[in-house]
């Protein structure tokens, strides 16, 4: 097989393979890990069932592959934030304008921390994603620049930090099956929890 045809054929395995995590995330998301079948992911992506094993070896292994993911597109994320323009409470509110992309991660990571039946390698990995790390040690310095400048409310900017995230991903979890009773707020209703101004 010519160099060509062999790069053409990886570029197809590695479309087909976003393919799968992509549908598998919508899925896993929604259903749990125990509500969701590999056949559901087969027919979702239109490719057989025996297909699906070339590229994971079992349920578990796909996800636990979009535990990682989904640990890596947070830490981005909580990164991202800095690069943004504007002052402290201008980049926290583009955060609290979440698309939809990042909620089906959001809703992974909580069901590895409260459901049965999860693999022990994914609870693991969450272990290993302390918010206390990669969320308050990360963002205090923005809280702490926002409290000098008056834009968000006083007092231990840890706690302050803890208790945004903790309700943005409350909202993001119940806001994922797509009940109308549960929207997502808009951003500066959200802030006021950090500026303690109605």
């Amino acid at each position: 097989m010519s160099p060509l045809k062999e790069e053409q054929l990886q570029i197809i395995r590695d479309e087909r393979r976003e393919q799968i995590l992509e549908v598998a995330l919508k899925l896993f998301a929604r259903r749990g890990l125990i509500g969701t079948k590999l056949s559901m992911i087969a027919q979702e992506t239109r490719i057989s069932q025996g297909l699906l094993y070339h590229y994971f070896k079992s349920k578990d292994e796909l996800f636990i592959t979009l535990i990682e993911k989904a640990i890596q597109k947070l830490k981005e994320e909580v990164n991202h934030i800095y690069q943004l323009p504007g002052t402290p409470l201008e980049k926290l509110r583009n955060v609290a304008r979440l698309n939809e992309e990042g909620m089906p991660y959001y809703m992974l990571i909580h069901q590895v921390r409260t459901s049965d039946g999860v693999p022990e390698q994914a609870k693991e990995l969450i272990q290993q994603y302390s918010m206390e790390t990669y969320v308050i040690d990360q963002l205090e310095p923005l809280f702490i620049e926002g409290q000098k400048i008056g834009e968000l409310a006083p007092g231990d900017p840890r706690k302050l930090i803890t208790c945004y995230f903790t309700v943005l991903s409350a909202l993001m979890t119940l806001n994922i099956q797509e009940d109308d009773a549960y929207q997502m707020p808009e951003a500066d209703l959200l802030l006021r929890i950090v500026t303690g101004r109605p």
